[in-house]
Formats: C-alpha cells, sequence, structure tokens
C-alpha cells in the first residue's frame, strides 16, 4: 500500500503476510460474524472467493429452512386432510368449515406478516424464524386438544400469526447464501420442502388419524416436533451479512419501507406480473387441493386414511420429481436467461390447466388419480423459479416485505377466495343436485379453469424484463 511520510512524500509500505497462527486466528474470528462471513465477503460479489466450508454451510442452511417449509406446509395440508370430519364433528356446511380452517388462518397471516417482513428487512431473520416455527408447532399441536369451534378457532389464528414469520425471513437469507445466477437452483432445493411436507400432512397425518381414530392426533403428531425443530435453528444456523453479494453494501443500503416497497414492486412491471402469476396459481392449484380430500371422500367413499395415503403418495413423488428436475433445468446454463424460466412456467401450467379440469369432470378414481400425477408437479414446480424471479428483480433492503406481499396475495387467493368461493358455490348447489358430493365437483370444475390465467401472467411478464433488470441493476442487485 502507499502512504505518505513526513515531509509529505508518498512511499510504499508492505504489509507481512499473515503467519499459520494468524489465518488460523482470523478463522475463528470470522466464526462469530454471521454465517462465518469474512470481511472479504462483506466487500462485495468481486472481493469474494468461496471456499468449502463457507459452500457447504450455505447449503446446510438451505437444507435445514427447507425442513422448516415442509413443517409448514404440513401443518397446513393436515388441516386439508382432516377437513370432513372436522366439520362433521362441528356441524359445519362447506362454507363454514373453509372460514374456520383457511380464512381464520390467512387474516391473522396478512396482517401479521407484514410487519414481521418489515422487521426481517433490518433485524435478525435466523430468531424471527426460530420464534416462528416454534409458535405455530405448538399452536398446531393445540389444535390437537381443541374441543369446540372457538378454541380451534384460537388455536387457529396463533398458527396464521406463527406461519407469517416463516417463508419471507427463510427466502431473504438463502438469497443472501447465493449469488444472482445461483438463486432459482438454490430456492428451488428449498422448495422441496413443499412435497414433503405436502406427504407429512396427508399420507403420515392420514395414517396416524386411522391408527388412533381421531383426527386431534394428527395436529399433536407434527406439532410436537416443530417445537424442537426450532430450538435446532437458533443453535446451529448463524444470520448472514444482508446483501452480501450485492454491489451496496449492507451498511449503505436503508432500510425500505413497506410503502417504498409496494411502490418498487408496482413499477417493476415484470415483478408484478411474477407476482400476478404465483398468486393466480396459488387460487388455481392450491385452491383446488384443498378440497380435493373432501371430494374423494365424498364422490369415492374414501376413508381419511384412504383418500390421505393416494394423495400424500402423488404429493410427495410427484411433487419431488418435478422440483428435482425443475432444479436440474435451471442448473443448465441455456437457462441463466430468466425469459426461458418464464415461458417454460407459462407453457407447463396453461397445458397442466385442461388434466386439472379432467379430475373433476370424470366419474372414474383411476382417471382422476392419473390426471392428478400431470397435475400436481405443475402446482410444486413453480414454487421455486417463481421466488427467484421475483427476488431477482427486488433489491436486497425490500426482499423480505416483497416476499411477504407476494405470500400476502397467495393466502388471500388460496386460503380465502378460493376455499370460500368453493365452500360458497358448493353450499348453493347443494340443494339443487341433491348432493354435496356433485356440488363440489361443480364448483372445483369452475376453479379448475383459472390455470390460464396464470399462465397469461407469466408470458406477460417477460416484455420488461430487459428494462427492469437494467434498473435492479442499478439499485445494486447483483
Amino acid at each position: 500500500m502507499r502512504a505518505a511520510d513526513g515531509s509529505g512524500k508518498v512511499r510504499k509500505v508492505y504489509l507481512p503476510r499473515p503467519s499459520a497462527a494468524t489465518k488460523v486466528d482470523l478463522a475463528a474470528r470470522s466464526r462469530g460474524s454471521p454465517q462465518g462471513v469474512t470481511d472479504d465477503e462483506k466487500m462485495g460479489p468481486r472481493m469474494m472467493t468461496t471456499t468449502p466450508r463457507l459452500e457447504s454451510a450455505r447449503w446446510y442452511v438451505v437444507l435445514v429452512l427447507g425442513l422448516v417449509y415442509a413443517l409448514n406446509i404440513a401443518d397446513r395440508y393436515v388441516v386439508s386432510t382432516v377437513l370432513e370430519p372436522i366439520r362433521k364433528e362441528f356441524g359445519l356446511s362447506d362454507s363454514g368449515v373453509a372460514w374456520l380452517t383457511g380464512v381464520s388462518l390467512a387474516f391473522f397471516y396478512i396482517f401479521v406478516g407484514l410487519p414481521i417482513a418489515r422487521l426481517a428487512d433490518h433485524a435478525n431473520r435466523r430468531n424471527i424464524v426460530a420464534a416462528a416455527i416454534i409458535l405455530w408447532s405448538a399452536a398446531t399441536a393445540v389444535l390437537g386438544l381443541t374441543q369446540n369451534y372457538w378454541q380451534f378457532l384460537v388455536a387457529r389464528i396463533a398458527v396464521g400469526v406463527g406461519e407469517a414469520g416463516g417463508t419471507p425471513p427463510s427466502t431473504s437469507i438463502v438469497a443472501d447464501n447465493f449469488p444472482r445466477r445461483q438463486r432459482a437452483f438454490a430456492l428451488t432445493v428449498y422448495a422441496l420442502g413443499l412435497p414433503l411436507g405436502a406427504w407429512l400432512g396427508s399420507s403420515v397425518a392420514g395414517a396416524i388419524v386411522e391408527h388412533f381414530h381421531s383426527w386431534r392426533a394428527g395436529f399433536i403428531a407434527l406439532g410436537v416436533p416443530g417445537v424442537v425443530f426450532g430450538l435446532i435453528i437458533l443453535l446451529s444456523v448463524r444470520e448472514p451479512v444482508r446483501g452480501r453479494f450485492e454491489r451496496i453494501s449492507e451498511a449503505k443500503v436503508p432500510s425500505a419501507t413497506f410503502r417504498e416497497t409496494c411502490a418498487f414492486l408496482w413499477s417493476q412491471r415484470s415483478a408484478w406480473h411474477i407476482n400476478a402469476a404465483g398468486t393466480v396459481i396459488c387460487l388455481w392449484g392450491w385452491g383446488l387441493l384443498f378440497w380435493t380430500q373432501t371430494y374423494f371422500e365424498r364422490a369415492y367413499g374414501l376413508s381419511t386414511a384412504e383418500a390421505g395415503a393416494r394423495l400424500g403418495t402423488i404429493y410427495f413423488w410427484a411433487g419431488t420429481a418435478a422440483t428435482i428436475a425443475t432444479g436440474a433445468i435451471l442448473a443448465l446454463p441455456q437457462m441463466q436467461d430468466p425469459k426461458r424460466i418464464a415461458y417454460g412456467l407459462a407453457a407447463v401450467v396453461a397445458l397442466s390447466t385442461i388434466p386439472s379440469f379432467v379430475i373433476y369432470w370424470t366419474h372414474s378414481l383411476s382417471l382422476a388419480t392419473a390426471m392428478l400425477w400431470i397435475v400436481v408437479p405443475a402446482i410444486y414446480l413453480y414454487v421455486g423459479p417463481t421466488m427467484a424471479l421475483l427476488l431477482n428483480f427486488l433489491p436486497a433492503n425490500m426482499r423480505a416485505q416483497g416476499m411477504a406481499i407476494s405470500l400476502l396475495t397467495a393466502n388471500v387467493a388460496n386460503l380465502i377466495i378460493a376455499p370460500t368461493a368453493v365452500g360458497w358455490l358448493s353450499d348453493t348447489l347443494a340443494g339443487r343436485l341433491g348432493s354435496n358430493a356433485e356440488s363440489l365437483r361443480y364448483a372445483l370444475l369452475a376453479l379448475s379453469l383459472t390455470g390460464f390465467w396464470a399462465a397469461y401472467h407469466y408470458w406477460t411478464s417477460v416484455r420488461t424484463y430487459a428494462a427492469d433488470d437494467a434498473r435492479i441493476q442499478g439499485t445494486g442487485a447483483a
């Protein structure tokens, strides 16, 4: 380096190379920084080198947070698995059980999720995720102890409050552990928690319910392990430096307000359409799956365990295969172009809408099951790529809030609009058709056509990719 001496002349000063002992000491000190990040890493992507230790640490984070996601999904799916027994015990209509199990969670998820995401954009995200999973898992276990409608409602609200702190900070942590070009693949691996959680909440929960002859057993079995897992997160996961792969350091990035995030998301048209596509997929895909277990029980006379095992097998194997295949495709060099990802998602969703209609049109259980093997992968594979596309078009100081907004619209679609609209339409048609199985079938047929709407938004999002990409590069995204 160069320095000025007393005479004002510039002279060269050579710093000695650190000794091996000094290197060990520096490495030890780096453990005290978030996720073992060194000062070099904080200087930006151009100054950073990836060590084997850092590489294994970042994938450990993806694994752990993927399991958090799995428990989140499992605690949701178990409600769909035991929806019919709950409806019968509490004497509810289809729209009534939809309000109890879906809307109650969604309202509080929405109202609490935004402040938590705002906090996650400048506070310790690891602690938020750990506290969230402990809360929602404990509340899920309490659902298994409830004895009436109001007790169940309060516990379900607590689940929604806890789940609001799960995905936004988790995806933000993953984004800060990988450079931009690797985020789609990393988030697709993270998304493997989706089929795993669906299997736990359907097949495993269904078997537990059948064994103990009580829908309450499923909630307790899935809730208790999550509390333990929250403690593991606190002990083994470290908070990464925010924006560690960005061109702007964490210290120079001011915390964005919710209004600023909304305004940016609205003006970033590609991000707006990506979010709209993900929202409508949740309306279409998750709205259908919310009622499919109940529909199979009514239409084909299956027990809770039989329907859960049939659907859980599809969720796990088809969902896992689709997610892994998506990750492999996204790892290809030619798939680094986000336009190709968006076009691919549009095509898959549009083509899958047709068999989604056939599932409820046919009266053959075998054909309906075969169509589910086609549709379920389309519902699962969009998660990782859509998250990555959205996060890549948002600056580092807006990612958690941007993801919370995305989850807000998604949960309004799949936990409020889809359950209540299908439930209301089913209740309305039940008297005319003389069967709640037939009325539910027609309601689901109407919902199945919304897949084309989601495909439209993916296709439209590519129009402004170039301009929006240049804009986000200017704000410091890498």
